[in-house]
Formats: C-alpha cells, structure tokens, sequence
C-alpha cells in the first residue's frame, strides 16, 4: 500500500522558515515523481514543486523560485521542502503527491499523480 505522510508544517511569521518531510513508503523511490501542491480557502490547487527520478530535474512555480527548495533522500524515502522568506501568501494547506514510473514534472504538476497525502496547514502571519 503506497502511503504518503507529510509533516513540518506549523505557524511562522513572515520572512521565516519551515522544512516539510514527505515520507513515503510502498513505492520503489528511485522510480517516480513526487510534487507539493498547496491550497488554500477559496483559491484553486496550485503545483508549488517537483522532483522526478525521470530526468532528475525539479520544477519550481514562479511565485516560489528562489525562495523554496525540493530534495529527496532515496535512502529515507523523504523528499523534503524547504521554505525560506516565507510570506503571508504562502498560507495554504501543502500536500505532497507522487506519479509513479519515469514522468516528468509536467505530468504530475498538471495533476496526474497517483497517491497524495493528507497534508500539512502552513500558516504564515504578517
């Protein structure tokens, strides 16, 4: 059973920072894409980032480049998000995803993924 657990989340102040953790298990994790995506009340899903063992690339929505990091350790089947400079608009619930097999980032971004987590509340205060 594929299962994706995510944590880190909390409440910070505008221009602070916060690492989410991804654990996955049932899934080989040298075979996959995982994302974030993030929602917050009243706006539409947005795909916040990407790591795929396709092309080992990542994808970063323009509104995060430079600020937010996406990595993975296969050994802990953990891919993390690290958030820095963080702003009030960044306040939404993150949830991660994964596709399985070789897929680029665009596939799971446009929301083709397999598995999603139930999601961690990121909660930044001006």
């Amino acid at each position: 059973e594929v299962q994706l657990v995510e944590s880190g989340g909390g409440l910070v102040q505008a221009g602070g920072s916060l690492r989410l953790s991804c654990a996955a298990s049932g899934f080989a994790f040298d075979d996959y894409a995982v994302g974030w995506f993030r929602q917050a009340p009243g706006k539409e899903r947005e795909g916040v980032s990407c790591i795929t063992s396709y092309d080992t690339s990542t994808y970063y929505v323009d509104s995060v480049k430079g600020r937010f990091t996406i990595s993975s350790d296969n050994a802990k089947n953990t891919v993390y998000l690290q958030m820095n400079t963080l702003k009030t608009e960044d306040t939404a619930l993150y949830y991660c995803a994964a596709a399985l097999g070789h897929l680029p980032c665009a596939v799971l971004v446009g929301g083709g993924y397999d598995y999603r987590g139930q999601g961690t509340q990121v909660t930044v205060s001006s």
